[in-house]
């Protein structure tokens, strides 16, 4: 697949870097010639210097020949513009990165859409819904929907009561139908799918797929409990913190601190349900004069990962139960999750998660890029007369380095086992690590 990538920036750089491993042909277009370079000497693609608003820097990429077009700048009026542009130019799919949520009514998003924009994607909204659901799943470190929560993906990391502790997989997995399904254990630095003699050990990040109705069992066997939000603490004034506020403040009650003063005045006069605070949340005088110790959650959302990181660590020396960072620093995320912080968050790689979905041959109606591992989870549509419809799942040579955790049938969701027989229009749920994702192909092609 041809693919021009307008922006060299976090979110641009992180799909180009993803998309070279496929194989794919990429042109990457950037105002920055030393970011160019950088990533040019790194990975195996083509850059361009200029605006990607320039028609002739467009046709200089070919863009009557791209099959996706990403425009995933800083500026959303460049992004708009440039898709506009490229599709008028021949590209046979555009997507940008907007900042506005008024984009995506209806109204507007069909006018945008008749102008060339294929699909709009805005990464503070889609972050904003992952905090609000991690607060629903308090024992969660994160989680994946799929088919709007019919089987979701928790990644749990393990403490030392956790009873599947020392526990082979084999000794951990209940008798009779299976609820829930490791698919997936990361240590330090490495990511495995777990075979029936690998040991849990303590801090192992374990990724599980399960529906609602095996989660009270999971939470069991993991050592975990479920416990209600009421009070919640937010740090910074962002796109993320404000609509995360905003959604909270309907059922929770929610305090936000915002450095900025003008900021913090627009805020409190949009956030009806939120009292807004002028002040710097890196004040440990501060944040116990607001009642940090009362609160049972708390977010930091600054556009700085080390104040994020920080803060939250201050909270959880403070009891706070549940802490959620915005880590966009990709390096520091393990760092983050050494430092007891219970659920990161970061842009680039829910951006890419959405935008790489169009990238592939095979029919994936969901893909997410998981922090802490260069690993993916997927959502397959099983399409008649597959390789992986021609016999049970422990016949047809499914990659080691991939498995199945559950199907959705219909309405019906089940976890997947050796003697699971896919059929055509059923949606599965695949966890894989990098090796294996060129390899799906040859089986739901």
């Amino acid at each position: 697949m041809r693919i021009v990538i307008a922006g060299a920036g976090e979110v641009g750089s992180h799909l180009a870097k993803m998309l070279s491993n496929e194989h794919h042909d990429i042109v990457l277009i950037d105002v920055d010639e030393e970011k160019l370079r950088q990533i040019g000497s790194t990975y195996d693609l083509m850059t361009l210097h200029g605006s990607a608003t320039s028609f002739s820097l467009l046709k200089d990429a070919a863009i009557h020949k791209t099959d996706l077009f990403i425009a995933v700048t800083e500026s959303e009026d460049t992004n708009i513009n440039a898709a506009i542009f490229g599709k008028k130019l021949g590209a046979r799919r555009t997507i940008a990165r907007i900042d506005n949520q008024e984009y995506l009514k209806y109204d507007y998003k069909e006018m945008l859409n008749n102008l060339g924009i294929d699909y709009m994607i805005y990464p503070e909204m889609i972050a904003a819904n992952e905090v609000v659901g991690l607060l629903h799943q308090t024992g969660m470190a994160d989680l994946v929907d799929f088919s709007r929560g019919k089987l979701t993906m928790y990644m749990i990391k393990l403490e030392e009561n956790a009873p599947i502790v020392g526990k082979t997989l084999l000794e951990a997995t209940p008798s009779g139908n299976l609820t829930f399904r490791a698919v997936a254990i990361t240590r330090d630095t490495a990511t495995v799918i777990p075979r029936g003699g690998d040991r849990f050990e303590v801090n192992d990040h374990v990724y599980v797929i399960t529906s609602q109705a095996g989660l009270g069992e999971l939470l069991k066997y993991v050592g975990k409990q479920h416990y209600d939000v009421h009070n919640v603490m937010i740090l910074g004034g962002s796109r993320i913190g404000k609509r995360s506020a905003k959604i909270l403040g309907k059922h929770h009650n929610v305090k936000l601190i915002e450095i900025d003063r003008e900021k913090a005045y627009q805020l409190s006069n949009f956030l009806e349900n939120t009292l807004v605070i002028n002040g710097d949340g890196r004040n440990m005088d501060l944040l116990t004069q607001e009642g940090i110790q009362k609160m049972d959650a708390f977010i930091a959302v600054t556009g700085n990962s080390e104040t994020n990181i920080l803060s939250c660590s201050l909270a959880k020396q403070m009891g706070v139960k549940k802490t959620i960072a915005e880590v966009e620093n990709m390096d520091y995320i393990k760092l983050a999750e050494n430092m007891g912080i219970d659920s990161i968050i970061n842009k680039k790689l829910i951006t890419a998660g959405r935008i790489f979905r169009f990238t592939n041959s095979y029919d994936v109606s969901s893909i997410r890029c998981l922090t802490g591992t260069d690993a993916e989870v997927m959502e397959f549509i099983v399409k008649p007369g597959t390789k992986v419809t021609e016999g049970a799942l422990m016949d047809v040579n499914f990659p080691e380095d991939a498995i199945v955790g559950g199907v959705i049938r219909g309405k019906n969701s089940f976890i997947a086992q050796g003697d699971t027989q896919l059929k055509a229009q059923d949606k599965v749920v695949v966890f894989a690590l990098p090796t294996a994702i060129p390899k799906m192909k040859k089986f739901f092609n």
